[in-house]
């Protein structure tokens, strides 16, 4: 038997332990939840204060998504998509063997967890793009508002609050299956803390981020959020 085949539990008993999640990786994520939780929170009390700080976290959020995109393609060994976004015969072994028990704990993301991350970075995308236009009949009118005018600003506004409802759903069936892998002995909130994951080959793991190339994608996510917001 492989070690792809060997069960988590099999896995931790045997021990070991490897760096998954670099640090870039974790500060995106934990930003993103802060991030987030500000947009949703204020998104849905209104007021005048509210939805300023709305607007900011949302021009935040895109600036993430934009930083998590080029590190999915230059940054760390389980951070670039190449490395976790899978084809369906994939996606459907692992799905088989999850229901049965028998699923492999990976260093990364699963082939499920995988394509859960790109539905999450396009839902933000789609949130944050539409939100620059969008606007909500009284307080607040976008930084990108006058780019489009009222009809326009309108209908991106429903398609905003739509793919609000989305990205609610996500969370959930993220949270969901955090708690699974949880309660199977697999705790995936540690991991994304300290970086290392238990149970796993070490020489499944990664070295500590590149500072270069993580300045890099930093700075050129906020280059190019500032040249957008610079068109209104």
């Amino acid at each position: 038997m492989n070690d792809s085949d060997t069960t988590a539990p099999a896995r931790e008993a045997a021990g070991g332990a490897a760096r998954v999640w670099d640090l870039p990786v974790r500060l995106f994520h934990w930003l993103l939840v802060a991030a987030v939780a500000t947009s949703l929170a204020t998104g849905m009390t209104g007021g005048l204060w509210q939805m300023n700080l709305h607007v900011a976290s949302g021009i935040f959020i895109l600036g993430l998504v934009l930083f998590r995109v080029f590190w999915g393609l230059a940054g760390g060994r389980h951070a670039r998509f190449a490395s976790f976004v899978k084809g369906p015969a994939a996606v459907y072994r692992y799905v088989r063997d999850f229901l049965a028990r028998r699923e492999s704990r990976g260093a990364g993301h699963n082939p499920l967890g995988g394509w859960s991350v790109l539905a999450l970075l396009a839902t933000l995308g789609t949130l944050a793009g539409t939100g620059l236009f969008s606007n909500d009949d009284i307080f607040v009118e976008a930084p990108l508002f006058n780019l489009v005018g009222k009809k326009t600003s309108d209908t991106l506004t429903v398609i905003h609050e739509s793919a609000g409802d989305v990205l609610i759903g996500l969370i959930v069936l993220h949270l969901a299956a955090v708690l699974v892998h949880y309660l199977r002995g697999d705790n995936l909130v540690k991991p994304m803390v300290t970086g290392v994951k238990p149970g796993v080959d070490p020489a499944e793991g990664d070295a500590p981020a590149r500072p270069a190339a993580f300045l890099a994608a930093a700075a050129l996510a906020a280059a190019i959020v500032w040249g957008i917001l610079s068109l209104g």
